[in-house]
């Protein structure tokens, strides 16, 4: 039940009151000032309010003609640096156009998700620009009964009925498996991102165990190590490869902080890259070619993916044609960091 006109705000009001068993004075009281009821009351409001789609506090745009000109995002953390350069050049063309960026952060925690977008649907942002596709079941039918236009960034999904822009990712970590693969590699490593509610992670993951499977060569379990986004779990990871008996001598992964860790622990513990092991990144950092030895990736136009999806937007706004599925094209850059496998010792 989408309530988003004006007429429907007193309704709105009226039916969480209906559904919640309370009278209209409670729920404006819940609405405006929280800590006046109680916790088991407010809790029953909240639930009405989840079950009707109701966006409390209504936002000035539904009660007009006029848009707010802001626009919200919400990134899964701020604490990567893909995600803090997509926002800014997001920004930059925002302000361009005379937008207000309003962001938020999950956490990769759907229900956080889904929490935000009520926030920020309930300050009046004309729409929303989302991270991937992996989203709660109930996001989407708030975003319809709300009428908030969105687009998914980062991915490329034709087949989907949504909005999106990005670049495909499994055909880009298929790509990097495959350098190492026409290198002479047969035995490789993946230190991939948790692929829990990161459907980005499980694309590069599926297209890298296609390329290899395609060439006939076999992962051992072991052999794929999933990491949080931290260099210490990284280096963990590159630990973890790099004292089995049975090792790999090429790494393919996930992203290129993950590939610094493994680069950082191979140096550690005396395996010289890519003499004794290649290593292979995704995202094409700024600093990814200063490393020593400078590192191998997959080059993604962040900064492009993120403005487009803002033009979606506001040139939907405007009713102007836009398209709904844009690929933004990735690029190998093979750098010191990959080389041919070691010879056997004889």
């Amino acid at each position: 039940m989408g309530l988003t006109n004006a007429k429907s705000v007193k309704q709105g009001i009226r039916a969480v009151a209906a559904r919640a068993g309370v009278s209209t004075a409670s729920v404006s009281r819940a609405l405006n000032n929280p800590d006046a009821v109680s916790p088991s009351l407010r809790a029953r409001i909240e639930q009405a309010i989840d079950a009707l789609g109701y966006i409390p506090h209504a936002p000035a745009r539904i009660l007009s003609s006029r848009r707010s000109r802001t626009l919200g995002a919400i990134v899964p953390t701020i604490d990567n640096t893909m995600f803090a350069r997509g926002i800014a050049s997001l920004q930059q063309y925002l302000s361009s156009v005379g937008y207000m960026l309003f962001l938020t952060t999950s956490g990769y925690d759907l229900d956080v998700e889904l929490q935000q977008a009520r926030n920020l649907i309930s300050r009046g942002v004309d729409g929303l620009v989302l991270r991937g596709d992996c989203h709660h079941d109930g996001l989407r039918k708030l975003l319809a009964d709300n009428a908030v236009p969105f687009i998914n960034v980062g991915i490329y999904q034709p087949d989907r009925p949504y909005p999106c822009v990005g670049t495909d990712n499994e055909a880009a970590a298929h790509r990097a498996a495959a350098h190492v693969i026409e290198l002479g590699h047969r035995r490789i490593g993946i230190v991939s991102a948790l692929q829990r509610n990161n459907d980005r992670a499980s694309a590069r993951v599926a297209g890298i165990r296609r390329a290899l499977a395609e060439n006939g060569i076999e992962l051992p379990p072991q052999w794929h190590v999933e990491v949080p986004y931290t260099l210490d779990d990284a280096r963990e990871a590159a630990r973890h490869l790099l004292n089995l008996k049975d090792r790999p001598t090429a790494v393919v992964c996930g992203n290129d902080v993950i590939a610094y860790g493994v680069l950082l622990e191979a140096e550690r513990d005396g395996f010289s890259v890519p003499r004794d092991l290649s290593v292979i990144g995704f995202d094409d950092l700024d600093w990814s070619r200063h490393l020593r030895p400078s590192l191998t990736t997959i080059h993604v136009p962040t900064g492009e993916t993120w403005q487009r999806a803002g033009e979606y937007l506001v040139r939907s706004f405007a009713g102007e044609q836009t398209i709904m599925h844009r690929e933004i094209d990735f690029s190998l850059v093979v750098r010191e960091s990959t080389a041919p496998p070691p010879k056997p010792l004889k």
